[in-house]
């Protein structure tokens, strides 16, 4: 079951498409949403970086990126105050 949730998040595919050899897709589904839920999977990877931290096979430097994404202006669909009303913009186009 468990390698059946990993190999789902491993390959990305939807639920539904994972393979008949782990068992229903709806079982592996509701095992993790109740794992998530409850804390297992939390107290499993706390367990797993202890017995790695001990053997000294954890390396503890961290990388911080501070890249910023922006999205376009035209990818959301709010309207853009651009300062200025619609008469005196269409005022200024018919004075030329």
């Amino acid at each position: 079951m468990v390698e059946g949730i990993i190999w789902r998040y491993r390959v990305g595919t939807p639920w539904r498409d994972v393979p008949r050899s782990f068992g229903p897709w709806q079982t592996l589904w509701k095992r993790h949403r109740r794992y998530s839920g409850d804390g297992t999977w939390d107290r499993i990877h706390a367990e797993l970086l202890a017995d790695a931290d001990a053997v000294g096979g954890v390396d503890w430097a961290v990388s911080v990126d501070s890249t910023i994404n922006r999205a376009h202006q035209h990818a959301t669909n709010l309207p853009r105050d651009t300062g200025g009303s619609v008469e005196l913009q269409e005022s200024a186009r018919g004075a030329g």
